[in-house]
């Protein structure tokens, strides 16, 4: 230790007797948050564990992103439901099939698929089914009437209930409206009578129409009303399932459920891509999947199960299909079903008429996934959603394939990552590349004539050095 100066040291000392020991104060460092960064390091947010699926790459971080929410159910997530938004272009399809794609390689897993979305005249999960060795369910009026597939909405395997709950769903979609007491009532005196007299075959669509023209004098005089009133009350119900059986939707569903439809299969593809997406069909036929499912497909048998649904708002935007769905979520988390609804703007479903069920069903979706939107909407999405101002802020600036990860308040920013196994399977779709097939093999042939290119190059460069190095050795 230095020795201090003899006269430093004695007026350290007198002036501390008369005035007490003085401390030095350090004086304030004035710095900018760009300058201070490199003191105080950057840490990532806590990730969601290391079991589950890969879906790729936290931006910040740089660490591996997992989820699963079978994996996380319980723990992490009250509800294994997840909402992927966002605009066409950005990587939507391409996560939702290499999830599908990762989620299969465990054996426990069953995936069914509404797809309603085409492209070259089949459905973009067509290529995906095929290479997995499945044949998706296509449903076509068309094709339904030369022997294609069909789904009965009074199959055996739907408990009446649920049966009339659909046949009442069917009718107040197409209506726009809900039924009233009048109506109910015909249709459900028409149902009964059907149910309890065939018993040789499926009850038909056909034979509720044709009960409904004809309602039995038995119907009238339990209720005490002349018959005539009773057949009125159920035309308009008639007229509506009169569609499904001989209009413009005829043949998929009045007729018995298809034998050979192999619910078991690791992955079932229903084609809607026939259908007209901005019809009454849609929300209609997806009514009718979806509870046909609820009573065939869901079973407490452990294994864990995805429902997907393109073009979701067809189900979130109409009140009487949000409501059966809303049901088959309550029920289906108790018997491992993750539901996944993909819709490209959130304002389609909470600004139309089915605003409480949409909220309901939103609310259930733990997880949300949300690619690059415009400032107004990703504003809108944020304060529907809760999100940090810090997320809403860049959701705009996304780039193709990363997202913003909101996991029951784990918010994260992802950029999914694609392997060349499952690239030729999801780069397929023009919504996410703006490429057909042949044309993205085109892109991956020309990157790889380049790449051939630069190592030519680059070895008679080498070559060359090694000439020009022997010719100076020996001059």
């Amino acid at each position: 230790m230095p020795m201090l100066d003899p006269l430093a040291a004695m007026t350290d000392a007198f002036t501390s007797f008369l005035f007490g020991r003085v401390e030095s104060t350090r004086l304030p460092v004035r710095t900018s948050t760009g300058q201070a960064q490199a003191v105080y390091l950057p840490t990532a947010a806590p990730g969601l564990g290391d079991s589950g699926v890969i879906i790729g790459r936290e931006v910040y971080s740089g660490k591996g992103y997992i989820y699963d929410p079978f994996q996380l159910y319980g723990q992490q997530l009250p509800a294994p439901h997840w909402l992927v938004l966002g605009e066409s272009g950005n990587g939507k399809s391409a996560l939702e099939k290499t999830y599908v794609l990762r989620q299969l390689r465990f054996r426990d897993r069953q995936v069914v698929v509404l797809d309603a979305q085409g492209e070259d005249g089949v459905g973009e999960w067509n290529l995906i089914a095929k290479a997995l060795g499945f044949t998706p369910i296509r449903l076509d009026p068309m094709a339904a009437l030369d022997g294609g597939i069909k789904l009965n909405p009074l199959d055996p395997a739907i408990t009446l209930t649920g049966q009339l709950a659909l046949l009442r769903t069917i009718i107040e979609v197409a209506m726009g409206r809900g039924l009233d007491e009048r109506s109910g009532f015909a249709l459900k005196v028409a149902h009964a009578y059907v149910i309890d007299t065939i018993t040789d075959r499926q009850p038909i669509l056909t034979d509720i129409v044709e009960r409904l023209r004809h309602p039995m004098a038995d119907s009238a005089e339990a209720m005490n009303v002349d018959i005539d009133d009773v057949r009125a009350w159920g035309l308009d119900v008639a007229l509506v399932l009169d569609r499904l059986v001989d209009g413009d939707l005829r043949g998929m569903f009045d007729g018995p459920t298809t034998v050979g439809i192999d619910l078991d299969a690791p992955l079932i593809v229903f084609d809607l891509s026939h259908i007209d997406r901005n019809s009454i069909a849609m929300p209609i036929l997806m009514a009718i999947v979806g509870v046909w499912l609820e009573h065939t497909w869901i079973r407490p048998d452990r294994r864990k199960r995805i429902f997907l649904v393109e073009e979701a708002w067809h189900i979130i935007n109409s009140p009487f299909v949000a409501q059966l769905f809303q049901r088959l979520l309550k029920f289906g988390r108790r018997l491992g079903l993750s539901f996944v609804a993909v819709v490209h703007h959130l304002s389609d479903v909470v600004d139309g008429a089915a605003a409480k069920e949409a909220a309901a069903i939103l609310k259930m979706a733990s997880t949300r996934t949300i690619y690059a939107q415009k400032a107004d909407e990703a504003r809108a999405t944020g304060r529907v959603l809760g999100l940090p101002r810090w997320a809403v802020e860049i959701i705009p600036t996304l780039t193709p394939g990363i997202a913003v990860w909101d996991v029951n308040g784990n918010v994260q920013v992802v950029k999914h990552l694609i392997t060349e196994a499952e690239r030729p399977l999801v780069f397929t779709d023009r919504a996410m590349t703006e490429t057909s097939q042949e044309q993205a093999a085109e892109v991956a042939a020309e990157a790889e004539a380049e790449a051939e290119a630069r190592a030519k190059a680059h070895a008679e460069a080498q070559v060359a050095l090694r000439k020009q190095l022997a010719d100076d050795a020996v001059a």
